[in-house]
Order: structure tokens, then C-alpha cells, then sequence
């Protein structure tokens, strides 16, 4: 009876573990490479994402304040100046170490209520300038020894300011009210910053006399602005560089609005694992040159 028992009760042998043990780590195998590329495809569109929400948003805002350009109020009594021409331009080399974007100053109008004061003296015209421009980053390159070495490009700061005619001369200040503020970082890891002036025929504003443009003579002739700006990733995106040095490879290339020939050009080509990504837009000044 016992040995009837024995031999009724069934188990896998030595051979059939060990096949089950190598099918079992194919299978976690296969599986841990699905995840890899899975986990690597999503952190990939994920900064692809950050980068361009982060661009956008910027732009979005810039915008906003070239459309309001120029603007003023009916009976506005702040005496004219060139300090407050709508839009004033100032040209940079690109990107590079020793490199620079453009700057931006926009100039419009506000007016202020106090409910307090005599009958006639209630509403007080205001000017504001917002600035935009770019200094050098000093976000550490991780990919150089010493980790005291910043990487190769930018950082955008904005500016508010308001127009005080109590001064003398009267200037720009950004002290005494809440809404103004200096130069304040809004956007990282930038590699160029350009703006272009259209005027009503679509051509464009262009000065070799001056280091902004327009010039005061065109200061109310700009129409459009175009915007440029090119954003690279804060780690590396691609598993390779793209070496120049390989046979029949050149390196990833980003062609700016700013350039004109092959002499006169501000294109990005580097050789790196970073991704860069342009955001190029439209400005209506659809204030600027109403009479």
C-alpha cells in the first residue's frame, strides 16, 4: 500500500526545473528591455515637453507686450521723447562663449484713477518699458571635469519699468511700486534670442548706423516683429554624439531667422547630445503708428 502511494505521487526533475528556469529569465529579460526602451521613449518626449512649454511660454508673454507697443491714452499729457519709442532693437552676435542675443525694449501706455483727488486731477497718465534680454548662463556643464566650467549659452531676464517725471531729468525706474521690478532670470538654458522688425510692406527694419534698431526717424514704422528663439534641453537627449568627424555625418544643425548668407549667419551646428528646439513667431505691434 505504501509503495502504491510513492509511486502515485508526481514532481519535476532536474532537467524540467532548469527549462523552466531559463524560459523564466528570457521572459524577465525581454521584459526588462521593453521597459528600458518604454521608460527611455517617455523621458524623451517628456523633456522634448519641458523644453518647448518652457519656450512658449516665454513667448506667449512677449506677445502680449509687443502688441502693446505704443499704446496710449486719448489726451495722454507725458511729453514725447525718444526714451519712448514703441520698439527699440538691439542686434547681438549669436550663440557662442563670447556670444549675444537681442535685446528687446517695449514702451506703452497706462493711466492711473485716485478716486481722492480734486475733480480734473483724478487720472494720472503713465509710461512702461518691459525689457528682455539675455545674459550668460551659470548653469554648470556636467560633461566638464572640475564641475565649475558653465554651459555654452544663455539665460533671459525681464525688466518693468515706469517713466518718472519727478525726477529730473525725469528717467526710467523700477522702484516705488510693486509692479516694477530689475532684471529678473525668467527662461534657462538658451542658446539664441533674435527679433526682427518688419515695417507696414514687409520689409524689413535694418540700420548700419546704429546699434538698435529702428532708428528714432522709424521709431513708429515697425508693424510686425518676428521672434526667434532656439532652447536646448537641460541633459542629454540622444544616446550619441553627432560627430562632424564620422565619414558622410555632419553635425545636428539649427538655421536662425537672423541669417541672411552664408557669411552672415547666426545657425547653431553642434556636435553634442543635447536637443535643441526653435520657436519662431509673429508680434503684431498693431498699436505702433496709429495716429
Amino acid at each position: 500500500m505504501m509503495k502504491k502511494r510513492l509511486i502515485n505521487i508526481a514532481g519535476f526533475t532536474l532537467v524540467e526545473i532548469l527549462i523552466a528556469i531559463v524560459i523564466t529569465t528570457l521572459m524577465m529579460a525581454a521584459m526588462f528591455t521593453s521597459y528600458t526602451l518604454v521608460n527611455s521613449t517617455y523621458r524623451q518626449v517628456t523633456d522634448r515637453a519641458k523644453i518647448s512649454q518652457a519656450g512658449r511660454d516665454t513667448i506667449g508673454t512677449m506677445l502680449r507686450e509687443i502688441r502693446m507697443a505704443g499704446y496710449k491714452y486719448l489726451n495722454d499729457d507725458i511729453a514725447a521723447s525718444t526714451e519712448h519709442n514703441p520698439i527699440r532693437i538691439y542686434k547681438g552676435t549669436g550663440f557662442g562663449s563670447t556670444g549675444s542675443c537681442d535685446k528687446i525694449e517695449i514702451v506703452y501706455g497706462d493711466v492711473s484713477y485716485d478716486s481722492t483727488a480734486s475733480a480734473g486731477n483724478r487720472y494720472t497718465f503713465e509710461r512702461y518699458k518691459i525689457t528682455y534680454e539675455c545674459q550668460p548662463s551659470k548653469k554648470i556643464d556636467d560633461t566638464i571635469a572640475g564641475g565649475t566650467t558653465p554651459i555654452t549659452g544663455f539665460a533671459i531676464f525681464k525688466s518693468r519699468e515706469k517713466w518718472d517725471t519727478s525726477s529730473t531729468p525725469a528717467a526710467w525706474t523700477s522702484m516705488g511700486d510693486s509692479t516694477l521690478y530689475p532684471l529678473e532670470q525668467v527662461l534657462d538654458y538658451v542658446q539664441d534670442l533674435v527679433f526682427i522688425p518688419y515695417d507696414e510692406n514687409g520689409k524689413i527694419i535694418a540700420s548700419t548706423t546704429a546699434t538698435y534698431v529702428p532708428i528714432d526717424n522709424e521709431a513708429y514704422d515697425v508693424r510686425t516683429v518676428e521672434i526667434g528663439l532656439v532652447i536646448r534641453s537641460s541633459k542629454p537627449f540622444f544616446r550619441q554624439d553627432k560627430l562632424a568627424t564620422v565619414a558622410g555625418t555632419v553635425a545636428r544643425k539649427i538655421v536662425s531667422i537672423a541669417t541672411t548668407s552664408a557669411t552672415d549667419t547666426r545657425d547653431i551646428q553642434e556636435a553634442d547630445k543635447y536637443l535643441r528646439d526653435t520657436i519662431t513667431v509673429t508680434a503684431n505691434a498693431r498699436n505702433v503708428g496709429l495716429e
